[in-house]
Parts: structure tokens; C-alpha cells; sequence
């Protein structure tokens, strides 16, 4: 793993997504601010934050919702993917990285892929919680903004 000032200024930029309409603003975002700058590397995070095994009738099922799940997160990844390559971007500086939930929190596991990459930014679509809904499940782009260490986070609403 790199010492955090290693890598502070970079210029990768760890972009996380679900499939909300903040997430599809912020892809748009970071591609009209960057698209065409030369050096830019953007990878699309996402993490998949499956429903308790419980849930499910059977381990088959579960791996079946899994399955078809990433499917459609793939495509959702290629569609942003094919918007910073419109603005400009060199597709050999697009990465798509799908993880299973692996910290307690997505934001937890947003700040470890960071670390891992080397990323100097994070960004996220705010979640578009009301004061209360905030207070009472938090939010990614809190957390995000009060855990991420030597990197710079935007969010975009």
C-alpha cells in the first residue's frame, strides 16, 4: 500500500455511483469539468450492498439476485463510462471496479478501495436525505467527508 502524501495530488479520481439520479449528476460533473485534460484516471466504484442473506429462501437465490445485479450494474457503469469518453476521456484511463460490501458501511468500503487505488479524490452524488433521515441512517457523503483522509472529496448534488 502507498503512504497517503504519496499519492495526495494525483490525478486519479475514485468515482462512486449507485444507481441514483445524484450518482448519474456526478458522473456529468466530473466529465464537463475534466473531460479532455490529459493525465486524468477515473475509476467508477461500485458497491454492491445486498439485502441480508436471510432474505433470501435459498443460497441459490441469493447468488442468482447477485448475479443478475452486477449485470445490471455493469451496464449502468458502461453507460457512464461511454459519457467521459464523449467529453473527451482516453478510454485506457477508465477503469469499472464492482465490490461486494465488505466494511460495515458503503462509505467505509469507499474510503478502503481509495486507499488501495491510490486515488487523490472521491467523488459521490449526495444521497438526497431529508435533516432527519440523515441523523438517523447517516449519509456516504458525511461520512465521506468526516473519515476520507489525504484526498480531496466532492459532492455533488
Amino acid at each position: 500500500m502507498m503512504n497517503n502524501t504519496d499519492y495526495r495530488y494525483n490525478k486519479k479520481i475514485l468515482l462512486a455511483v449507485d444507481t441514483s439520479e445524484n450518482s448519474r449528476r456526478a458522473v456529468s460533473y466530473v466529465s464537463q469539468m475534466i473531460g479532455g485534460l490529459e493525465g486524468f484516471n477515473v475509476i467508477f466504484l461500485h458497491v454492491i450492498n445486498p439485502p441480508e442473506e436471510d432474505y433470501f429462501p435459498t443460497p441459490t437465490e441469493h447468488d442468482k439476485w447477485l448475479h443478475q445485479y452486477r449485470l445490471k450494474i455493469e451496464s449502468l457503469l458502461e453507460k457512464y463510462r461511454q459519457i467521459l469518453i464523449h467529453d473527451g476521456f482516453d478510454p485506457k484511463a477508465l477503469a469499472l471496479r464492482i465490490v461486494l460490501r465488505y466494511r460495515p458501511s458503503i462509505a467505509e468500503c469507499i474510503i478502503e478501495e481509495q486507499n488501495r487505488l491510490g486515488c487523490s479524490t472521491i467523488v459521490v452524488g449526495r444521497q438526497g436525505l431529508s435533516r432527519s433521515e440523515e441523523i438517523l441512517f447517516g449519509s456516504v457523503s458525511s461520512k465521506l467527508v468526516g473519515h476520507a483522509k489525504s484526498c480531496t472529496v466532492w459532492i455533488v448534488e
